[in-house]
């Protein structure tokens, strides 16, 4: 449950973090809200070197509309300046522009900055500011006027002050920001869906003091920390099968102390059903054994360690207290049934899964897993030397007629 809600995490802290400074900016030194009014530019600015150093072109345009409609806020919207026409013409035009562009950029796929859709990308978003900054010029509310009329005739949208046209945009975002970050496991859409939630605030309350730059600063913020966030997992998280890599293993390995146990497990005759089905159902049965060591009892920490093996940690354990825990997880893997993917079978999981509950034809298999658990002891002092038995334990495993666990040191 906490891995599913995991993306969703760092935006509902920094939206609940900028709804608690709301009523206490006032009390700040000068200073400080001076540096509050900054914070937007700031984040922004540094946004933008991430997003561009990590290639996220859907980041970048949010930060550049955001930083823009800041400026435009705080320069017509703030408290004493929302009743002039100028103002009334900001605050339609910015009530379309950040619903629509989040919507969009949630529907976009990543395709970068400097490649071709990338760049058509940004003359899209400049045509729409070079619009904004023609009707502003020229002071023409027409347009905007008419993209913000009600819809339908709602009893609750006179307790709203952001528009129907927006608030349908803005709701269909960040639901769809959503949705996506629990199915994707993605921080870019978890932090898309805190950017919504901080639009809705900034169109909905602009004239309440200290909201415009609390909320864009948030806002700012939710995206960056998404970057670092999507960048890390790209470091550290195995791609295929969400588990922690190989590399976030060797940097777990010297903090276990004194005592710890470290399972090898290998997907058995694997390249068999390589060969049989194809790569796309090896992938299924690499995904489907990640799935279920993910629920490893016992505080079983489990890694991908490279093609078919994959590693358990158990920190303060012996190999006896492991072991119980460790067969439990072989049997739950060898009990599944897969039902293949078939050359129909939608690639979305989602739709598969729907595919698959109508189907009664889908064909199933099983897979085993055979399973080497070592643990440091005066002879193996070392998380490499541990390593090195657990791999010796699963030789002993495979070799034993494949399907169970096998302890090093004993027969």
């Amino acid at each position: 449950m906490f891995r599913t809600i995991s993306p969703l995490g760092v935006p509902i802290t920094v939206l609940v973090a900028a709804w608690w400074l709301l009523s206490r900016v006032p009390s700040f030194t000068p200073a400080h809200q001076d540096l509050l009014g900054l914070a937007p530019y700031l984040l922004t600015g540094a946004g933008l070197l991430l997003s561009i150093h990590f290639r996220r072109g859907r980041i970048c345009l949010l930060l550049i509309l955001s930083v823009i409609g800041y400026y435009l806020m705080n320069e017509y919207l703030a408290v004493g300046g929302g009743a002039t026409p100028r103002a009334c013409l900001v605050n339609s035009a910015l009530a379309i522009l950040l619903p629509f562009n989040l919507l969009l950029v949630v529907l976009m796929r990543e395709k970068g900055i400097c490649g071709s859709a990338g760049r058509m990308r940004l003359v899209f978003m400049g045509a729409q500011l070079l619009l904004l900054w023609v009707t502003l010029h020229e002071e023409s509310q027409t347009l905007w006027l008419q993209l913000t009329q009600p819809l339908l005739n709602l009893p609750l949208q006179r307790y709203l002050a952001i528009p129907q046209p927006s608030l349908l945009l803005l709701a269909v975002g960040t639901l769809l920001a959503f949705i996506r970050s629990l199915t994707r496991q993605s921080p870019i859409d978890g932090g898309l869906f805190g950017v919504g939630a901080a639009f809705f605030a900034l169109l909905n309350w602009p004239s309440i003091p200290n909201v415009i730059p609390l909320f864009t600063a948030a806002a700012d913020m939710i995206l960056v920390l998404a970057v670092i966030q999507e960048s890390h997992n790209m470091a550290f998280r195995d791609d295929l099968t969400g588990l922690p890599s190989r590399r976030a293993l060797n940097e777990q390995l010297p903090a276990l102390g004194g005592r710890y146990a470290i399972a090898m497990l290998d997907v058995d005759h694997f390249k068999r059903f390589n060969d049989t089905y194809g790569h796309d159902v090896g992938d299924q049965v690499l995904k489907m054994v990640a799935g279920r060591m993910l629920h490893v009892s016992g505080g079983g920490r489990p890694f991908r360690y490279g093609g078919e093996e994959f590693t358990v940690l158990f920190s303060g354990k012996g190999v006896k207290d492991a072991a119980p825990h460790l067969e439990r997880l072989r049997r739950t893997i060898a009990e599944y049934r897969m039902s293949l993917r078939g050359d129909d079978r939608p690639k979305d999981d989602m739709a598969g899964q729907g595919r698959r509950a109508n189907s009664r034809t889908s064909r199933e298999v099983s897979v085993t897993v055979s399973i080497g658990v070592a643990e440091s002891s005066p002879n193996l002092n070392t998380p490499d030397d541990v390593i090195r038995a657990a791999d010796q334990a699963l030789y002993k495993a495979k070799h034993g007629g494949r399907n169970q666990v096998c302890l090093s040191g004993r027969r």
